[in-house]
């Protein structure tokens, strides 16, 4: 599960902002997650849950956001949603898509004490 590999870094880049910053525990934190990023919610919670223990982010509440697909058609030139990995164009079935968005996976938060 490579979830838990996730979490260990963000566990050290907090701990880079608690060295830098100096608080002492983390209270929340948001994640953003694409929806075609391959980082399934419910692992990434488990990971964190197990991960976070005996660090300043044991007991934080994680908030994950997930952030939908979209991409462009090179094709017919325009912005669409994408449900998953493999869709074509649902306007003129091109698979010539540019992905804009849902493959991030983003530590965008802390909330600390």
């Amino acid at each position: 599960m490579h979830e838990m590999a996730l979490c260990q870094g963000m566990l050290e880049l907090i701990d880079v902002q608690r060295q830098k910053d100096g608080f002492e525990r983390v209270r929340r934190i948001i994640v953003e997650v694409g929806a075609l990023g391959h980082v399934d919610p419910h692992a990434l919670r488990f990971a964190f849950d197990v991960s976070a223990a005996d660090t300043v982010a044991a007991n934080a509440e994680l908030d994950i956001r997930e952030i939908p697909g979209r991409g462009w058609c090179m094709d017919c030139s325009r912005e669409i949603a994408v449900e998953k990995r493999g869709d074509g164009c649902p306007h003129c079935g091109s698979f010539t898509l540019i992905m804009q968005q849902g493959e991030e996976l983003r530590l965008k938060e802390l909330e600390v004490v």
